[in-house]
């Protein structure tokens, strides 16, 4: 991955699964991504030195990028458009709770054993999941400029000076092509769209919040509270069981609307965040601090998801799934270069509350970006 999390490499190869699953089919596809993430994962773990373990990381990153889109496209046209809470809520979850408790994971596995069982882990996982797909996953009828600007986001000094506005000037000259011709690689006219619009936006934002948090939390506990690295993956854990606890929101959106969890999931976020702000908060407050914005952003996240399914029509969704991980992807190398750029200017103890402020101006931002959201989108029946 990227300094900071975000990996250029899952960047540059989501754009391609809606198009992939539109001209192929989805089981393929599927069967496809898991094959390549596994390979690279075996690859990574196998690696002689660092340059092959960056080719191969390359290789499980292309698999890994396909995955989540693709199996959200599943699940989405299997569904209906029937309890998607229910649904978003099984399907992000795990997205949401690995990132967070993976330090813990991956802290014992450094101090236990080989730094490449951090890969090798990865073998049964896949394994059982492409036994499951190919029984499971019934057929379909098929039908460079982000990963630049993600590069940039990630990097510093004068890569990040040339990257970002050469990314932003490929990204422009694609929205401008992909806007002429009739079936583009992504389609950016989802964004007439009033509620995935804003569903999007959200999505860009509780990136800058998710990722800036799985960026600035291990760091607050190994330099500001002098924990190690199993220890400080063990103090976040909390955060893991906020997310667990997200899921009951799941049939809560398809009652109520995306709307207000939305909004509620922000404003938890940024309660369980104050706490950072000031100078040495209690162990057990910080412990509870984590539940609650686990469980703040968890439910922000289904929610946003939810919303930018609703009404959409089958053959719009490949590209729907697409386009959101493309925004939330992007929001992560924003909130992670901000954030880090705030904590390279601080001066001692200022730092770090400093660069808590900062993530808590993004939730209050996306509170009242889901103030906007129509209170119930139409979720009319998708043609199976």
């Amino acid at each position: 991955m990227g300094e900071h999390g975000v990996s250029p490499g899952l960047a540059t190869v989501g754009p391609v699964s809606g198009w992939a699953v539109e001209r192929y089919d989805s089981r393929h596809v599927w069967l496809g991504a898991l094959t390549l993430f596994l390979t690279g994962s075996v690859l990574c773990g196998l690696a002689w030195n660092v340059g092959s373990l960056i080719a191969f990381r390359v290789l499980q990153g292309i698999g890994g990028g396909l995955l989540l889109p693709v199996l959200q496209t599943l699940v989405m046209r299997a569904a209906g458009g029937r309890s998607l809470g229910r649904l978003m809520a099984a399907i992000t979850l795990p997205v949401m709770v690995v990132p967070i408790l993976g330090p813990v994971l991956g802290g014992l596995i450094v101090g236990h054993l080989s730094w490449r069982w951090i890969f090798y882990v990865n073998l049964p996982v896949c394994l059982l999941a492409l036994a499951l797909a190919w029984r499971g996953v019934p057929k379909d009828t098929p039908r460079l400029g982000l990963a630049t600007l993600v590069y940039g986001l990630s990097e510093t000094g004068v890569a990040r000076a040339s990257a970002i506005p050469v990314g932003a000037v490929l990204i422009a000259l694609f929205a401008r092509h992909a806007l002429r011709v009739r079936d583009p690689l992504v389609d950016l006219r989802l964004f007439q769209d009033r509620a995935f619009a804003l569903s999007s936006l959200l999505a860009f934002l509780n990136g800058l919040t998710l990722f800036g948090g799985m960026f600035l939390l291990p760091l607050y506990y190994q330099q500001v509270r002098g924990e190690g690295v199993i220890a400080a993956g063990l103090l976040l854990a909390p955060q893991g069981l906020g997310s667990l606890l997200a899921r009951v929101t799941g049939p809560l959106t398809d009652r109520l609307g995306p709307r207000p969890v939305v909004v509620a999931g922000m404003l938890l976020c940024a309660l369980g965040t104050l706490p950072f702000l000031f100078p040495h908060p209690g162990a057990a407050l910080l412990a509870v601090a984590l539940v609650v914005r686990g469980l703040g952003v968890s439910a922000a996240n289904m929610a946003v998801m939810v919303g930018a399914y609703q009404g959409l029509d089958r053959a719009r969704i490949p590209h729907a799934g697409t386009s959101i991980r493309i925004v939330q992807q992007v929001g992560g190398g924003v909130g992670t270069a901000v954030l880090a750029t705030v904590l390279a200017h601080g001066h001692g103890g200022t730092a770090f509350p400093h660069a808590f402020a900062w993530a808590t101006a993004f939730t209050v931002v996306a509170c009242g970006v889901g103030l906007c959201l129509p209170v119930r989108v139409a979720s009319a029946e998708l043609p199976s």
